[in-house]
């Protein structure tokens, strides 16, 4: 077997671009591609975006993690070599180990560095930021991180060139466009346009007219879920095509059933999200209070279902006493459609199996599937096990698994690794 590289092609460097040429000298050609321009290149260099790269991440050798090399054959006769947005590859233009890629789930510096080489993504929200780092002295130790920019700096600084950081925006019922995208620019900015992206949720039946209404009193809406306006339920979604049209990258989130997939995806996002561990939990403790009834017929357990929707939003407070029979209904309703009885939806992964099915369809190549929000035992070795199925064994590349660094790092340890350590370690010592 031969292998071609650039450097085959013996083609001297475009003059003023030797040092970059000599980065990517040892980038494979197939014997095809050899054939096709040994005759016909006449220099090699770089584009202008190449070095942009270069000059936003500098690096001695080679070329920064996070970018696909790529060539372009011009007219007179130069092939340019360039560099293209990709977290599926590493440093010099090498893939990652896997296709399926993985994210962490944190804004805690100490917490994500241990993982940051394995990354290719990070998400956080407000009440990441805020709630689980800044306001927690636990883990912001003596305070040293003051705001949200100072904790995007660090773990910019602690991710490097190839890991994609997605954050969100503060107010997404911002009304004025001008701010959400100055603030949007801060980011792009602070992180380079090469890793941001920004997370832009789902609005539902949240409005700006009516989002106080989740900060006052009962913080309750007082509207159902579907009781909504075309404006207000397609806010995320104009947000996110405005933001996509002025050169950013999408990260388009709080997606909970497969119904909203099709829809966002006409916001042509970069990132779309399957949301398992609360819907999974709530379908559970649905089942739980229908089985209760269907074994003893009493209506406290309908009852007692209608106050689990009620408290999850399912119901809305004018709806508090709605018909314990109607509660029924609509509670079979819904775990029919999320197939609880059967295998596509009894692990709680039929929205991730819908969504897998759908970006295969897609026009959209470049857009993944953010795998998030998992908790226990069983929903990271489920998502293992359902990418090894035969129907998606194919979509892996499009798959991003993101958890708290602790969630995924416990996937690392079995109890044989400690009864070997324990054999393995005594032998050292003389002691088997």
């Amino acid at each position: 077997m031969v292998n071609y590289t650039l450097n085959t092609l013996n083609a001297p460097a475009a003059k003023g671009e030797e040092s970059d040429v000599n980065r990517v000298g040892d980038m494979p050609l197939s014997r095809s591609e050899y054939l096709d321009l040994k005759d016909v290149v006449q220099y090699i260099g770089v584009t202008d975006s190449f070095k942009d790269v270069l000059a936003t991440f500098p690096t001695d050798e080679g070329t920064p993690a996070g970018f696909r090399r790529i060539c372009r054959l011009e007219r007179d006769g130069v092939l340019r070599v360039d560099l293209v947005r990709d977290i599926s590859y590493d440093k010099n233009g090498q893939l990652r180990p896997t296709r399926l890629l993985f994210s962490a789930d944190s804004a805690d510096p100490y917490e994500v560095e241990p993982i940051s080489p394995f990354l290719a993504n990070l998400t956080c929200n407000p009440g990441i930021i805020y709630d689980l780092f800044i306001n927690n002295p636990k883990v912001n130790v003596g305070g040293r991180f003051k705001n949200r920019d100072e904790v995007m700096e660090e773990i910019g600084r602690i991710l490097g060139p190839g890991c994609d950081i997605s954050v969100e925006l503060n107010n997404p019922f911002e009304e004025d466009f001008s701010k959400l995208l100055e603030e949007a620019e801060k980011f792009r900015e602070m992180l380079s346009p090469y890793r941001v992206v920004i997370k832009v949720p789902h609005t539902g039946a949240v409005s700006p007219e009516n989002v106080h209404q989740l900060l006052e009193g009962d913080k309750r809406l007082d509207r159902g879920y579907t009781d909504v306006q075309t404006a207000q339920a397609l806010r995320g979604h104009q947000l996110a095509l405005k933001l996509t049209e002025k050169g950013f990258r999408i990260n388009f989130t709080l997606m909970f059933e497969p119904f909203q997939t099709q829809l966002a995806l006409q916001a042509r996002p970069y990132f779309i999200n399957t949301f398992v561990r609360h819907r999974l939990v709530q379908s559970q403790a649905i089942q739980q209070h229908i089985n209760a009834f269907d074994a003893t017929g009493q209506v406290k357990h309908l009852e007692s279902l209608r106050a689990f929707m009620l408290a999850n939003d399912y119901y809305s407070p004018a709806q508090a006493d709605t018909d314990p029979r109607q509660v029924l209904e609509f509670g079979r309703e819904i775990l029919k459609y999320r197939h609880f009885d059967d295998d596509q939806g009894r692990d709680g992964l039929d929205g991730m199996r819908h969504n897998l099915r759908v970006l295969k369809n897609c026009n959209m190549p470049d857009t993944r599937l953010i795998v998030c929000s998992m908790e226990g035992p069983h929903n990271y070795p489920d998502i293992d096990k359902l990418l090894c199925e035969p129907e998606f064994m194919d979509m892996h590349h499009k798959v991003v698994i993101t958890a708290p660094p602790d969630y995924l790092a416990r996937f690392t340890s079995t109890n044989q690794v400690t009864s070997y350590q324990r054999r393995f370690m005594n032998a050292v010592q003389g002691n088997s």
